[in-house]
């Protein structure tokens, strides 16, 4: 996907169950994943006046909110519906693996309706993003 701060709008919900600690965790390996996979998300460095360098941040605003998981799950659901929306669905299963190979092993050994998702992040449309997560509220 390639991200126009001008038509998109990005999110990521998490699980209101979530302790903290965990959700936080969740909206960090999202936010990391969306900048890997999604073209223009992230701009270029910048420097200050003494020339210190400023890493790339995101273009547009990042809102990270709060939903049960019965509704992440029909989120995911939805938005795989639809053409112009990129998810990124981050599950209890990643956080319980201690390395990347554990995930990956315990992760192709489950269905997709066996995966308990703790949190989503989604892309696209600005007026569909709103329609989407209009009504949720804002993780604090």
């Amino acid at each position: 996907m390639e991200f126009d701060a001008s038509k998109h709008k990005c999110t990521i919900i998490v699980d209101q169950d979530l302790p903290p600690g965990l959700a936080i965790n969740a909206a960090s390996v999202i936010g990391i994943s969306f900048g890997k996979t999604v073209t223009n998300l992230v701009g270029p460095d910048m420097h200050s006046m003494d020339n210190v360098n400023y890493p790339g941040v995101i273009y547009a605003p990042l809102p990270v909110l709060l939903s049960t998981g019965e509704h992440i799950q029909n989120l995911l659901a939805i938005a795989e519906q639809d053409e112009q929306i990129y998810t990124m669905p981050f599950s209890a299963l990643a956080q319980s693996c201690k390395t990347y190979d554990e995930y990956g092993e315990r992760i192709s050994s489950v269905t997709s309706q066996h995966i308990e998702l703790v949190a989503i992040g989604i892309i696209g449309p600005k007026k569909t993003i709103n329609k989407l997560t209009g009504n949720l509220p804002l993780f604090k």
